[in-house]
């Protein structure tokens, strides 16, 4: 039986429409059942074509553990307590949240229920974990969730379209073909979603600025709050808030790029299926979309600040206490410090909104006694075989390169 490749089914609907928006086309790029991007091989790893932080240190799952497991507590201690990952991947995140949920207290371990969802059947790592499961649907088949939904790294890869601002108006960048080749071309917006957005936020892009809108926030927010009844929704992910995101001098071509094999290519209507294509996450309307839908904004702090408030200098300082080898001892040095990188990991942002919850305080979003305490008895999650070794690989220079940004002079000297 002959399968359309992703490329295929582009060129096809453009044929029969003249031109698709690029939303569209991001769509059958990215998740076209028969060779889209994330239909096919895993594109996270040494192998793939970007890292996360998962894949960096288990550090992050571990930090993610506490943060959860004083969810719990403030829910009173549900059983179980169900933690629904968006965009799994292989699981690697699950393995590291569930292995540290048993070095916390208060049967917090046996309460945990990790369930993750995605689109495609991946190669999983998290198989036989007790108390996990993985689900495959395009959407959230889900309701009466105690407890939190998660997604690391999932909201860049919603389908984006581009508009742009000409002398007559707003214009929509729309995908279509010229002898051979896909190339842009522009025509009147084709959703009035698009400039009510931007009218919403309060944003008037510059003549010539082109930037990306996700309409897809609000279905998504509207599964989130149905599928959860109490709990909260954490999201992590590489954005801005929407007067910085749509800045026309810092950003005046957008946040879209393209990845392939850890270059960044930055070509969307080539390699079609065979790269990575993402745009930045608008936290203002991601936060706002929550909000008619039911869900309070508890906070959005940077993942450095995410990870230094739970203590990640504890978990640094700790490895000193390890018996590591010199080698083993710079490779997990250096993961712990790239999570917290300025310029990379560390600017990513955490999104915390809750749901019958009140407006607690979380300890990821303002320093804690409580969590230095808890932090103190416990041990440093170590690399393993199916997390990435930083100083072995291409992804950095080494070690030495993450000292002068290490975010937390009083977690003591490098061992």
């Amino acid at each position: 039986m002959y399968f359309m490749s992703a490329e295929s089914e582009a060129r096809r609907r453009i044929g029969e429409l003249g031109k698709i928006t690029f939303a569209e086309y991001m769509s059958v790029a990215l998740y076209w059942p028969h060779g889209g991007y994330y239909t096919g091989r895993e594109p996270v790893g040494a192998q793939g074509d970007y890292y996360t932080s998962p894949a960096v240190h288990p550090a992050f799952g571990a930090l993610l553990a506490v943060q959860l497991f004083q969810m719990w507590r403030e829910m009173d201690s549900p059983s179980p307590f169900t933690v629904l990952e968006l965009g799994a991947g292989n699981g690697l995140l699950c393995r590291d949240v569930t292995a540290y949920a048993k070095e916390l207290p208060q049967e917090f371990a046996a309460a945990l229920r990790y369930v993750c969802l995605d689109r495609r059947t991946p190669d999983p790592i998290e198989k036989g974990i007790p108390g996990t499961g993985r689900v495959m649907a395009d959407g959230l088949p889900f309701q009466g969730i105690h407890g939190c939904i998660l997604s690391n790294e999932y909201l860049d890869a919603f389908p984006v379209h581009q508009v742009t601002m000409t002398a007559g108006g707003l214009q929509e960048v729309f995908v279509s073909v010229e002898g051979e080749d896909l190339v842009e071309v522009l025509g009147e917006p084709s959703d009035t979603r698009l400039a009510g957005r931007l009218d919403d936020l309060g944003i008037t892009l510059a003549e010539g600025q082109t930037a990306e809108i996700n309409l897809e926030l609000e279905r998504w927010t509207h599964e989130v709050t149905g599928a959860l009844e109490r709990g909260y929704v954490l999201t992590i992910d590489y954005g801005r808030t929407a007067p910085d995101l749509y800045d026309p001098e810092a950003r005046p071509r957008g946040t879209l790029v393209t990845y392939h094999q850890h270059l960044q290519t930055d070509a969307p209507l080539t390699m079609i299926g065979r790269q990575d294509v993402t745009a930045q996450v608008d936290f203002t309307s991601t936060a706002r979309a929550g909000e008619k839908g039911g869900l309070e904004t508890l906070g959005l702090v940077t993942q450095r600040e995410f990870l230094s408030n739970l203590n990640l200098g504890i978990l640094r300082q700790r490895l000193s206490s390890q018996s590591l080898s010199p080698r083993q001892m710079q490779a997990n040095r250096a993961g712990i410090m790239d999570l917290a990188r300025p310029g990379g990991l560390g600017d990513f942002k955490v999104l915390i909104q809750g749901k019958g919850m009140g407006s607690k305080r979380l300890w990821g979003l303002e320093p804690s006694p409580e969590a230095a305490a808890l932090a103190e008895g416990l041990p440093a999650p170590l690399l393993t075989g199916q997390h990435l070794s930083l100083p072995n690989g291409r992804f950095s220079g080494g070690e030495t390169e993450f000292e002068a940004f290490w975010p937390f002079p009083d977690a003591g000297t490098p061992p």
